[in-house]
């Protein structure tokens, strides 16, 4: 069987997304089904099917969408309604919208904390400082059970 020619392919639309917070291991099938769900709640079970959305690459803290051209404002608006991945709590900010993946490729840039030998003492508890390009400096506890997070921007920081 031959393939068919490009003018008779349905036309496709990839959608790129920054997994927020930085660091977090998402499983691709969980989620797949975490943006089934909210587009289903949000657009209907008959847009969603229409629109065919799939996880094509879920890596580095970010994930690329496929959807049908036209659906991709609707996707990505439920992209915006997600809120947890299996038992973890994350939300996925849209970035780009391309008819290529290399093209989305292009504008993933590396998310990697900047190296800071630090440890604070807030009360009786050990955090661990962890700085992003962008400002952004998190606290991570120190130990097994009971891990919080702080989240801090450039002005919330006091000289020692």
């Amino acid at each position: 069987m031959r393939p068919r020619p490009p003018t008779m392919r349905t036309k496709r639309r990839y959608i790129l997304a920054r997994i927020l917070p930085y660091g977090a291991a998402v499983d691709p099938k969980q989620l797949y089904l975490s943006v089934i769900e909210a587009a289903a709640s949000l657009l209907g079970d008959a847009a969603v099917g229409l629109a065919q959305p799939a996880v094509v690459y879920c890596d580095a803290g970010y994930v690329v969408i496929r959807c049908r051209r036209g659906a991709e404002r609707e996707i990505a608006a439920a992209l915006a309604t997600v809120t947890a991945v299996g038992d973890d709590r994350v939300s996925l900010r849209t970035v780009a919208t391309s008819g290529t993946i290399r093209a989305l490729r292009r504008r993933m840039r590396p998310i990697r904390p900047i190296p800071e030998d630090g440890e604070i003492m807030i009360g009786e508890r050990a955090y661990a400082v962890c700085r992003y390009p962008g400002q952004k400096v998190d606290l991570i506890e120190k130990g097994i059970k009971h891990q919080k997070r702080f989240f801090f921007s450039e002005l919330d920081l006091e000289e020692r």
